[in-house]
């Protein structure tokens, strides 16, 4: 794995433990750290740390971890070229996050738009680590010295606030941080929920017909897409104020691949039912292997182990050289190896 790091650019991504993954999830991300794995470096987390910033059940995020490993792996991810590994696992990153920290000004912090959403959202518990891990994300990325980090729209501030810390520090200490860029995948789709097609699908929906999950029997699967919201126009084709027909293209879109025009005319005449239905079997046929392998891997404990301790050593061992040189840099005395 060391040596491509050399030949091939390097790619870091990483997605939060909150159980089983989304069709969200997957479209959005999953899929092309799938299929990055050849092109590129990759290195994909769990990031574990990050969840704490809103209470968890103990047992319920240990839970949680393992079924998200088993759900990334599922989708087909192949640590021997790209290494999955679990956050916590490596004190690098909360050594980073405080060096960090300390060259992040307060003025950056506040302006993020996903620390006030938050703190809108859980306004009894608005907490240092909540406001500050921002610190933390950009450190998961630099650590790593990564070219390239996938994002989605929402995540460009990010991006940006991540490349201007590392900047930040170059100039103080000269080239310690690879200066990361933000790219929005080309075949990464953007999925709504089903029931709300103006706000992303989400595992938090409170209509539990919005969000389709990996582990959903098939089932269920089609009757969340019988349920999806539409409008009264009746007519499959792609245009603004169609929100409902909009995702529901889109989500046909990616795991067909025809194009929004062949969906018009596949459809030409037919009612919203044939192509709800049409789109409810599209996704079975695409995730049905996927929930199979995930339970496969959910009985073999030892497996996901495996894998993950494999990663975590390859992460460790990589992100060391990133963290010692920032301490030297600083003036810190490194110990004895």
């Amino acid at each position: 794995m060391e040596n491509e790091t050399v030949k091939k650019q390097v790619v870091f991504s990483a997605i939060q433990p909150s159980g089983t993954i989304t069709l969200g999830n997957y479209l959005g991300a999953i899929r092309n750290w799938v299929r990055m794995q050849d092109d590129y470096h990759c290195l994909y987390a769990l990031a574990d740390l990050h969840t704490i910033t809103v209470r968890q059940d103990p047992a319920v995020m240990r839970q949680n971890i393992l079924n998200a490993y088993a759900s990334v792996m599922a989708c087909g991810i192949d640590v021997d070229k790209a290494p999955f590994f679990i956050q916590s696992h490596n004190p690098n990153h909360s050594q980073i996050a405080w060096i960090l920290d300390c060259y992040t000004q307060f003025g950056e912090l506040s302006r993020m738009t996903q620390f006030k959403d938050k703190s809108l959202r859980h306004a009894d518990n608005i907490n240092a680590g909540l406001f500050t891990y921002p610190a933390l994300m950009a450190g998961d990325i630099l650590l790593y010295q990564a070219d390239k980090v996938p994002v989605g729209a929402d995540q460009k501030q990010h991006i940006e606030l991540t490349r201007d810390i590392a900047m930040r520090f170059n100039q103080l200490y000269g080239n310690v941080f690879r200066i990361p860029e933000g790219f929005i995948p080309k075949d990464g789709a953007r999925v709504m929920s089903l029931q709300n097609p103006t706000a992303k699908m989400s595992k938090s929906d409170e209509n539990i017909n919005g969000c389709v999950l990996l582990t959903d029997p098939d089932t269920v699967i089609l009757k969340k897409f019988r349920r999806a919201v539409t409008d009264s126009e009746m007519k499959v084709r792609y245009a603004p104020g169609k929100d409902g027909i909009n995702n529901l293209m889109s989500i046909y879109s990616a795991v067909t691949g025809l194009s929004f025009e062949q969906i018009e005319r596949d459809f030409d005449g037919k009612g919203y039912g044939d192509f709800k239905t049409a789109v409810g079997e599209a996704v079975i046929a695409e995730l049905s292997p996927i929930r199979k392998r995930y339970e496969e891997l959910l009985k073999d404990r030892g497996y996901i182990e495996e894998c993950y301790s494999k990663s975590d050593a390859f992460a460790y061992r990589l992100s060391s050289r990133t963290i010692d040189k920032a301490m030297k840099k600083i003036g810190f005395i490194l110990p004895k190896k």
